[in-house]
């Protein structure tokens, strides 16, 4: 399974798989974050092929913020859509933490087709600027959403999330993670499995819809 090109990592299930999800990582983060590590892990085991990917900006220097333009990120993410596509049937599921939760959110506005968003401490705004809220492209998704958010996020409250998803005229379903910050970091919660239930419980139950 090549997957140089996106600078990505399988994790696969045991036997064919039932569909497949893209994960990406946060602007400080690539794709050896603990956390995206766990959630392909758990994806693999529910018989999901799970691939976790560097965006460009991360692929051109190991570490640092995003550099270059937004809309090369979101290249990326299509990239890697398209990519994963090819490796299987079944429903295509796309996201990530953070900034590339929030990437991945503005390719599927701008057309991108995916079967649903699964996005991990969406950056509503900046910490302390609410006002400053990064919504704009949230009316044009289309598809299924599922919000996984720590209570303690300074970059949303889930009040604030709860109105930035109903601006989305598609299903959504808000994962609250009681006590979590940005990391999503909890002693008491399996983050991972709430996550990856909630996701599919997003998707339509006929497998036979995604085959046309």
């Amino acid at each position: 399974m090549d997957l140089d090109a996106i600078a990505g990592v399988a994790h696969a299930p045991r036997g064919e798989p039932t569909g497949i999800v893209v994960l990406t990582h946060g602007a400080g983060g690539s794709r050896e974050s603990p956390m995206l590590v766990r959630l392909c892990d758990q994806w693999a085991g529910r018989g999901w092929l799970a691939i976790r990917y560097d965006l460009p900006y991360r692929r051109r220097r190991p570490k640092g913020p995003p550099s270059g333009s937004a809309s090369a990120d979101q290249a990326g993410v299509v990239e890697a859509v398209a990519r994963a596509r090819s490796l299987t049937d079944g429903p295509v599921l796309a996201g990530g933490h953070s900034y590339g939760g929030r990437m991945t959110s503005m390719a599927v506005a701008e057309g991108l087709a995916v079967d649903a968003l699964t996005l991990f401490s969406y950056p509503l705004h900046p910490p302390g600027k609410p006002e400053r809220a990064r919504t704009e492209h949230l009316p044009h998704i289309t598809v299924p959403t599922v919000f996984t958010h720590g209570t303690s996020d300074p970059f949303g409250t889930i009040d604030e999330l709860r109105a930035a998803a109903a601006l989305i005229p598609a299903p959504t379903e808000l994962v609250e993670v009681t006590g979590a910050r940005h990391d999503l970091g909890s002693k008491t919660l399996d983050v991972p499995a709430l996550a990856v239930d909630a996701a599919l419980r997003s998707l339509p139950s006929d497998p036979a819809i995604f085959r046309g």
